[in-house]
């Protein structure tokens, strides 16, 4: 395709797609009025649902196909992560040119508390996930405390055992299995809320791992210097 034609195409995508905004902002109410229509609206089906967490309801239901949108996105940050940073075949070996994964040089104090908030942090990030559709939190929020939770481990300076509670195949299948599930789910209007809140946290704790553990494993790397360099 030409720059010509890029260029007519993105003007045509961008006269519509302003048209379709002004439109939409000709049609909201006056700022401040006493008429919300899409508020009460919003708040009535949170009700007729079960819902208490009218936000949830909003998120999860209602708009579920803009959540949707945002869950591919960290979905595609995940992948993009694991493709940039992931480590060669050489860097794994023990050659010479690449001797593997140093150990973690974290101080006493980092040690103590890692071990002493890793259980915590995993309970609190299961509670949030779990009652998202009922009190302030969710999916997103559980997902994020779990995800980085679980890298609390390398704090405690065990960055094997960290290696072994989060096995990075299991992790991708399992964000990316997430993902297809919420998607279907949104699509067919089902109106699960706890079960879309469950798919995407497990969704966000997944692609958050897997995003901290490419930077772990970039920076815990151990390089041999060339050949010649760096030797006396």
């Amino acid at each position: 395709m030409s720059a010509r034609a890029r260029l007519l195409l993105f003007a045509a995508g961008a006269a519509g797609c302003a048209a379709l905004f002004t439109l939409g902002v000709l049609g909201l109410p006056g700022f401040g009025g006493a008429f919300h229509p899409y508020g009460d609206r919003a708040v009535r089906h949170a009700l007729e649902e079960g819902t208490a967490n009218a936000v949830a309801s909003v998120t999860f239901d209602q708009r579920a196909l803009d959540t949707v949108g945002e869950e591919l996105i960290l979905l595609a940050s995940a992948l993009a992560a694991v493709v940039l940073l992931r480590a060669t075949g050489q860097e794994r070996t023990a050659d010479g040119s690449g001797t593997g994964h140093g150990p973690a040089d974290v101080p006493d104090a980092l040690r103590a508390t890692g071990r002493l908030l890793l259980p915590p942090a995993l309970v609190v990030g299961v509670y949030i996930a779990a009652h998202g559709h009922l009190s302030p939190g969710g999916g997103f929020q559980g997902g994020v405390v779990l995800g980085t939770a679980v890298h609390l481990l390398y704090l405690a300076g065990d960055y094997p055992a960290l290696r072994r509670l989060r096995p990075l195949p299991l992790f991708e299948a399992a964000e990316a299995l997430a993902a297809a599930a919420f998607v279907g789910v949104a699509l067919a209007a089902a109106g699960l809320i706890p079960l879309l809140n469950t798919l995407v946290a497990a969704e966000v704790g997944c692609a958050l791992t897997l995003l901290i553990a490419q930077f772990f494993d970039q920076a815990l790397l151990r390089r041999e210097p060339p050949e010649g360099r760096g030797r006396p």
